[in-house]
Formats: C-alpha cells, structure tokens, sequence
C-alpha cells in the first residue's frame, strides 16, 4: 500500500526455522530436511491466517447466496437491507462496473447471478456492515423473487437438455484415437464406474481483506494460489487496470486444490470501492463448500481387451466429467484422463465435460487422473480374475517403460521406472493378521466400540499404479521469475510462488544455501507487485519456480566469485564454495563468502520456462505433457462383511520422485497424498439430491481423522533424475492421491469379491457372503 494510506495493514514476521523451533542450525542445502520457516507458529496455534487480519475503519461482509440449483431471477429488491442500521453497501450484479463474468480457464461464471441461477449457493448480492451480524441480517433481508427451472443433474442428460449457458452444455470432447479400431483381444472385460464430487475441505476458513487505495485501486489481501491470475480477473470485474489492483497473499494453510475461490475476493473488492472503508469477510463452512470447486464427479465405462497371457490389446473407454454449472478447469482435466501407465497397442477414449446444475467442479489434486485410475485399475482386477492371474503379475506384464508411446501418441522421455515400484510394494512384507482378542477389538473396522464380530471380517490385498502429468498440458506457458539478492550475508529470495503446503519457500532457501554457502535466507512474502510465477498445481513451483530461484542464485554466484577468479587468474569453475567457505581447485585460495562479499550487494533475477507443449489434435495426438510421475501402492484392508465397514490396515507406497530435496518433507507430501485418496474411497462424497447439497459441513461431509489414517509405509522412493527437471525432480504430492483410492478398493474387491465400481465406496458394496 502506498504510504499516504489512510488504513494500514500489520506486517505478519516470519521467522527463521532453526530460531523459531528453538533448535540449533540444521545441516541446510538440498537433500536435507530443513524445517519449515512456518512450523512451530501453524503446531502452536498463532501463525496468522487470512481470517486474522484487521485493518482501521473494518467493515463486515456477506453474500447472499441461491437456495435454488435452477432458476430466473424475476426481481432483486435490496431496499430492506439498505435501509438497515449499519449497512454500507449493498451491491448487485448491476454495480458490477467491469466484466460481468470471470473465470481462470474460461470467463464463464458471473460475479453475481443477475438473470439465471445456475447452481445452489450461486452469489446473487453482497452487503457490507458495520458489524458482521448486521451484514448477514441484512443479506438474509433481501428480497428475491425467482421462477423455478427443473435443473439438468445428470450429466448424461446434458447433451440432450436445453442450453445452461449461452456456451452450451458441451465444454469439450475429446475422442483419443491410437493404434487399429479392429484389433481384438481373447479375454473381454468391460464395467461401468462411478466417482463421486470430493471437496477441497480446506480446514482453514476462506477469508479475504479488501482495502482502497488513494489512487481509486484497491487492494486485497487472501490466501491466494494463484496471485497474478486472480488479480487481473478481479480488475477486469472491477474495470481498473492491473496495476491499480494489489493482491497481498497472506496466511495461506494449505491447499488441495484452489485455495481461495474469486467468487470470494471479487465481492470484496467492489464493496471497498463502494464504500471507501477496509472490508472482511470469512465464509462460513456452508459457504464453502457451496462457493468454491470440487473435484469432477465422473462417469467411466471401459472394455479392456488382453490375450491368453493378459497382455493389453486394446483399451476403448468412455468418460464423462460433471462440471457443474461453470467450465473452470474441465477441460484441462479431461486431457488429464489416460489408459495408466500400461503398455496400451490401440486406445480408443471418448471424453467428454459438460455443464450442468451441480455445484461446480475445477482444479483438486490429481484432477482427472484420479477418477480414470480408479477406473481403468478395476479392469485390471477383472482382467486378473479372468484369467486366474494373481493381480500384481497381471499388471507386470503390462507395465511401462521409458521409451514407451501413451495413447496420445508420445513417447514417455522421461524416468518410468513403473516396473520397479511394482516390485516394491508387492515384495514388502504384509502385516500381521489381526488377533482376535477382547483388547485388539479396535481393530475391528468401525473402531472402538464397533458392532461388528471378529468372525465377519475379511482381510484384502490391492494393487494399484497411478500417474500424472506434471506442470500445465497442451500447450500451457509455464514460466517462473525469481530474484536473489545477497547483503551483509543475508540472502533473501523474492518469488511470488505461493506454498500451499508444498514446501517451496523451504526448497528456496535451500537451493540458495547450497549455491552460496549462505545459512540465512529469508523467502520475501508474495505479492502481485512481483512478477508471476503462476499457479500452486502440478509440482509446478518444484520445478518452475525452483528452477528460477536456481537460475538466480548461480548468477548471484558468479559475480560473488569473478573477482576472486580474475584476481588468481583461473576460470570461477575451479572454485567452490562449500559451509560458507571459497576454495580453489588447489587449495591456493580459502576465504570466507562475508569476506569475498566485502559489504557488496548482489543480486540477480532469472527465468525457468520448460520446453513447449502441443494441444492434443482431432484425434487426441499431440505432445501434450511435459513430464510424468510414477506411483505404486499396495492397500491392506478388513473388511466387516456383514456390516460392510472397511479399514484400511496399511497402504505400502512406492514413488518415482526423480531427486529427494528435502526428505521429511517428502515423506508427509506423500503420507498427506495417501491419506486424501483414502477419504475419497471411503468416506468424502459431497452429496446433492437435484442439485441441492446436502449437509455441507463437517457432520454431513467426513474426512478422514487422525484415527481414521492407515499406516503408510514408504518403502521405496526410485531416485532416477529427469534430465529436463531443475534438480531432476518430480511431483510428489498427487500422485498418490490418484493412486491410493484405486489401491484400496482393489483390496476391497479381493476382500470380498464383490465389483467395487463406485467411489467412495459405500457399505452395501463391501458386504459378501460370509464363506466367499
């Protein structure tokens, strides 16, 4: 904010890891487990979150929101809540003064609805108040006159059904078409699968700051992933210039998915435009889970043809994304749908997202990937069965390699050591079997207190390989920029790469500690006002953003080292600077970085951009993905076969990570992957009935507790470096989330033979005969 401001804003410190944990200076540099800077202030409860913040003069906001899925708004009379002791503002979508419609992928989605609802909880107007009860009671006071539509539901009726939105209903179709139509395998297995709408569950509350600025912008303060992006998206609604609008990103803690929705930030802006005040707003957990997108609830049909060995012959699928009233992120998550990692001769895939009036749908970890996983991991179950082949040797015979070709008709050029995380889960030693004794019954599945008898549970074994693309598809501009600066031997890194959980201020500080020998390195806080480094997904900070702040840094290191080099008359590849100290080849020069630095400043700024990529043509070809990444699980359940409660024992996990740059951080990357893929095959559904969600709180919607998590035993991380990856590394977070619901309904298929075709899996399917 500029320095005539009439509010201000506290500064948030954030301080070092070593001090703030109380702990002596660790090993730093990558490969070591450096601790988050942020660690001790999110354990001890006092880190400031975004609904933390305050500023002079704060006004309260509210949005009214659409108790209807479909519907015409005939009139919106706000008379009652103007009139309203202590209401500042009430703003409709007439007083938007910019684009009426915003969207990250697609600008499909109004700020507020003006003339169709298009799903339940839709923003239809916003107050702001003095006082936070005063603006709800004063949203509640709005008068809204709608005539009720049948909404569309089922996606499948989507094609057929009057248009939702002056785009359609279809948002893309992809037919993949790859090898011979007619090729035939002997064995034939086909099913029909079902996967439903997971929610991002953010445990924080979405919260935002709106503050005005003396030059008619404004600014705003929230936990955004996507800084850059959300700006300009907010100043177009806002009919201002870019650079009139600030984005501060504050109190992020953490993040599956998007983290802040605008359909938040873009309500609060105009309200402190309007009203010339600071304006707040927290949603509520209702609001939430109505405002904001969920994973795509999908329909998938697939017929898997093998030989008499179970090798694949031909994949033909059909998939369906549910998108919900808006397009989002649909049609990136589409071109994320695949065959698995599996050697796949003819691949003939239907895909299809369409608009209808659930609630919307976007970007969730493993979008797309997760939900034909599920699907195309069951057929191989069936394949195995089939054939009388134990499921993991199934899968071996077909899996992939490096210089393999996907459906898509590109060659696999990156580490694919499928393979060998196979063997590695398969291998590994089971768990014991439960005792059937009164002190072990929280065993049992439903825990403590269960109904169920030791006698009715069944224990199963599963399988399961994922994959997903890292960085952005089809022709995505992937870049990042980061800027070192060096000064009285304090490096401090300036990138607006937000971590949401992801561990890149940490790799920062890393990678800079590892080129210039310096222990101190802070992570300047993310504002707009630094070029973009795009969005939180897709491992993209590890590799974009790490590769800038790489970049960065060894410039910074060669005008730290020029002199030094120029003075002994030898190039700066002869010397090294290992604990803070510069050494030559031959031992001629040794002297500290702070003396080399001479009360110098340095600083550089740099670039990463990946190779380029191709959309996907007519036919679903093209070099879509910059690169893959790689997982094997195996899922340890019991199943109460009469009462159909699962629990989950162990799930054995095996990952292609490239490099390991921080390995405890790794390690609850993926313990955190796993355990939100075993809320989406147990227990994370955010159910409608036509439209309208039911439950949306933490009673109604379940995740996964501490108690409820399973024990994840790491038992091989394959270290293979991408050559084109900044510090070879991969993805680390998603691919065990994609992979991790399939493992474990695969267990529970071979628990008690029953299909298991829907996700999460719900008690009735896992219920057998007692003697199968």
């Amino acid at each position: 904010m500029s320095s005539d401001a009439t509010t201000a804003i506290p500064t948030i410190p954030v301080p070092d890891a070593p001090a703030a944990l109380g702990q002596e200076p660790a090993a730093h540099g990558l490969g070591t487990s450096l601790p988050q800077a942020e660690a001790r202030a999110k354990t001890e409860g006092t880190f400031p979150y975004a609904s933390d913040l305050w500023a002079e003069g704060l006004l309260w906001a509210a949005i009214l929101r659409s108790p209807h899925p479909h519907a015409r708004i005939v009139s919106v009379d706000t008379s009652a809540a103007t009139a309203m002791p202590g209401v500042r503002a009430v703003v409709t979508a007439a007083d938007v003064p910019g684009a009426a419609t915003y969207g990250r992928r697609v600008a499909d989605r109004p700020v507020f609805a003006s003339d169709l609802v298009r799903h339940h909880g839709e923003a239809i107007a916003a107050v702001a108040a003095d006082h936070p009860d005063t603006a709800r009671l004063a949203a509640a006071a709005i008068t809204v006159e709608y005539e009720l539509l049948d909404p569309v539901t089922d996606p499948e009726k989507a094609f057929a059904a009057d248009a939702l939105h002056p785009d359609g209903n279809l948002i893309r179709h992809i037919p993949l078409r790859f090898g011979d139509p007619d090729a035939t395998g002997e064995i034939v297995v086909e099913g029909l699968y079902r996967i439903g709408r997971q929610d991002p569950a953010p445990i924080g509350a979405e919260a935002g700051l709106a503050v005005p600025r003396p030059d008619g912008g404004v600014e705003l303060y929230t936990a955004s992933t996507d800084p850059h992006t959300d700006r300009d998206l907010a100043a177009a609604c806002f009919g201002l210039p870019p650079e009139q609008v600030r984005l501060v990103v504050t109190g992020v803690p953490g993040a599956t998915g998007d983290r802040e929705d605008p359909g938040f930030q873009i309500p609060l802006g105009l309200l402190a435009l309007r009203t010339g005040c600071p304006v707040k707003l927290t949603a509520t957990r209702e609001e939430s889970f109505l405002g904001h997108a969920h994973r795509h609830p999908t329909l998938l049909r697939y017929r898997h043809h093998a030989d008499a060995e179970g090798r694949l012959v031909k994949v033909e699928a059909q998939i369906l994304l549910d998108a919900g009233a808006y397009a989002d992120s649909s049609s990136e998550s589409l071109a994320a749908a695949a065959c698995g990692p599996y050697v796949v001769p003819h691949a003939f895939v239907e895909g299809w997202a369409v608009r209808t009036n659930n609630p919307p749908s976007g970007h969730v970890r493993g979008e797309g990937a997760m939900q034909v996983c599920a699907a195309y991991e069951a057929q191989m179950d069936k394949l195995a069965a089939k054939l009388g082949v134990d499921p993991a040797e199934l899968r071996m015979r077909n899996v992939m390699a490096t210089g393999d070709i996907l459906p898509t008709g590109q060659t696999v050029t990156c580490p694919a050591p499928v393979a060998e995380l196979l063997a590695a889960v398969r291998d590994f030693p089971l768990p014991a079997l439960p005792k059937d004794t009164p002190e072990d019954d929280w065993l049992l599945p439903g825990g403590p207190e269960g109904a169920g008898e030791p006698g009715a549970v069944r224990r199963g074994v599963g399988y399961a390989l994922g994959m997903v693309h890292m960085l952005g598809a089809e022709g995505t501009d992937e870049v990042s920029t980061a800027t070192v600066r060096v000064m009285d031997g304090v490096a401090t890194v300036i990138c607006s790469a937000v971590d949401t959980g992801s561990g890149f201020s940490t790799l920062a500080r890393q990678i800079v500690q590892e080129t210039l020998g310096i222990d101190e390195v802070h992570v300047a806080p993310v504002d707009t006002d630094q070029p973009p480094a795009g969005p939180a997904a897709h491992g993209r900070h590890t590799w974009v953003s790490g590769g800038a702040v790489e970049r960065a840094a060894k410039m910074v290191r060669t005008q730290l080292l020029q002199p030094l080099a120029h003075k002994f008359g030898m190039s700066t590849e002869l010397l090294q600077i290992t604990d803070g100290k510069i050494t030559s080849y031959d031992g001629v020069l040794s002297t500290t970085v702070t003396e080399a630095m001479d009360g110098k400043e340095l600083w550089a700024t740099a670039q990463c951009r990946p190779h380029p990529t191709e959309p996907l043509d007519d036919a679903g070809q093209g070099d879509a993905f910059v690169g893959l990444a790689f997982c094997a699980i195996r899922a340890v359940v019991d199943v109460d076969i009469e009462l159909g409660a699962v629990r989950v024992v162990e799930m054995a996990v095996a990952q292609d990570v490239g490099r390991i740059l921080n390995p405890a951080q790794l390690a609850v990357r993926i313990e955190a992957g796993v355990t939100q893929g075993v809320g989406a095959a147990l227990t994370e559904n955010l159910r409608t009935a036509r439209g309208i969600v039911r439950h949306p709180d933490f009673t109604g919607y379940a995740l996964p507790t501490s108690l409820d998590a399973p024990d994840i035993r790491i038992v091989k991380l394959v270290e293979e470096r991408d050559v084109v990856a900044p510090f070879g590394a991969k993805a680390a977070s998603a691919v065990p989330v994609v992979t991790s619901p399939a493992a474990v309904a695969s267990a529970v298929r071979a628990a008690t033979g029953r299909p298991v075709n829907r996700l999460p899996i719900r008690p009735q399917a896992a219920v057998a005969v007692p003697n199968s």
